[in-house]
Order: C-alpha cells, then structure tokens, then sequence
C-alpha cells in the first residue's frame, strides 16, 4: 500500500500478475538489508527478476557491508514452534513475528514463523516439510488473494495431493483499497500484527 499516492497507485496486484509469467523470478525483502542482497541476486541471475519492496522508509536494520547473492528458491525460518505454521511474505514478516509473540505471551501457542522471501520459485521442500509437520498453514501477503503467494502455496498442496491441510490466506480483499495511511489501510484489513494475531488465533482455535 501506498498511502496518500491514492487507491490506483497501490501495489495490489503485482505478485498475481508477475508469478504467471514463464521463467520469472519474484522475491519480496523482509526489510532493506535483504532488499540489497534481493538486487545482487537479480543483476546475478541475469534473467527476467522482480524485487517486489513496498513504498516508505525502511526499518533500520544494519545493512551488511558485503553483498551477496541468495540461493534461489530458499525461504528462512525466523521462529520455531509446535502449534502452527505462518508463512509470511515481504512486508508481512515482521507482523507476523509480532503476531507470534503477542499469541506466545497470551495464548501460550508457539508458532512457527518463515520468511518466504521467493514467490518464484517457491521453496518446495521445506514448506511440504512444514505443512506435513504442522498440518494447518497461514499465509500472509500484501496482495489481493486471487492468484497470489497464498494461491501459489495452495497449489503446491494440491500438485503433492496435501489438499487435506487447512490454509488460511491473508492479504487484500477483492476489492479496490481506499487511499489511506499505510498503518490505518493495514490496521483496516487486518493486516497489522494485532490483526494477525485474531485472525491467527480463531483459525488455529477451532477445528
């Protein structure tokens, strides 16, 4: 979302419309540290790439002085826990991580947290590694849902018959997004990490 640009500029639809397109590779950065490392991958693959980093200011992590590139198609377990997996994407990490926090302290659910880094390819092992261990999934995006990071992890469910396991996908409603603050526009869709954390606790609460 881009805040006071107005409702055609936010980025609503870039993962759907990007992650059809033959021989694409599509990342999206937790914070700016991995954005640059995100861009030595792209100039390094030298082939069609999209970095998908979101508007606004970064949040201040210290940048690694020497770049490198990152293996493709590998996601980062951030968090670990018995209770539930959340696969979170770009600018929905550290909500999530917040979220998981938040549900540890009130909840006592201990939940697994991945950093999906790669829409394109996704990290095939280890998410059918971590669906068949937990057996229920959120995924977490800044995209309309139709054809997105969740459509692409349903779909890898489906093509190694795990059709069985329960996903919740959060991310943009089917509907245009209003122009609006980025916290108030997340905050409005459930997408900030008090939101998550609702959203998170009813699906994992009931069967």
């Amino acid at each position: 979302m881009v805040g006071s640009d107005g409702p055609t500029h936010h980025g609503a639809f870039d993962l759907s419309y990007l992650r059809h397109l033959p021989n694409m590779t599509l990342m999206a950065p937790k914070d700016e540290n991995e954005l640059q490392h995100m861009l030595t991958t792209a100039i390094a693959l030298g082939g069609p790439t999209a970095v998908r980093y979101p508007r606004g200011n970064g949040y201040g992590v210290p940048l690694d002085q020497t770049l490198a590139t990152l293996p493709v198609g590998r996601a980062e377990v951030l968090r670990e826990g018995a209770n539930g997996l959340l696969l979170a994407l770009g600018t929905m990490v550290y909500p999530a991580l917040e979220a998981a926090g938040q549900l540890e302290r009130e909840h006592g659910m201990a939940l697994t947290v991945v950093n999906a880094r790669f829409v394109k390819p996704l990290d095939e092992t280890l998410f059918l590694e971590l669906a068949r261990k937990h057996g229920r999934i959120v995924t977490l995006e800044e995209n309309a849902l139709q054809g997105g990071f969740g459509t692409a992890v349903l779909e890898l469910l489906e093509q190694h018959n795990l059709t069985g396991v329960p996903v919740l996908r959060l991310g943009y409603p089917d509907r245009y997004i209003p122009q609006g603050e980025q916290h108030e526009l997340r905050a409005m869709l459930g997408l900030d990490s008090p939101g998550i954390a609702a959203s998170v606790h009813d699906f994992f609460s009931h069967p």
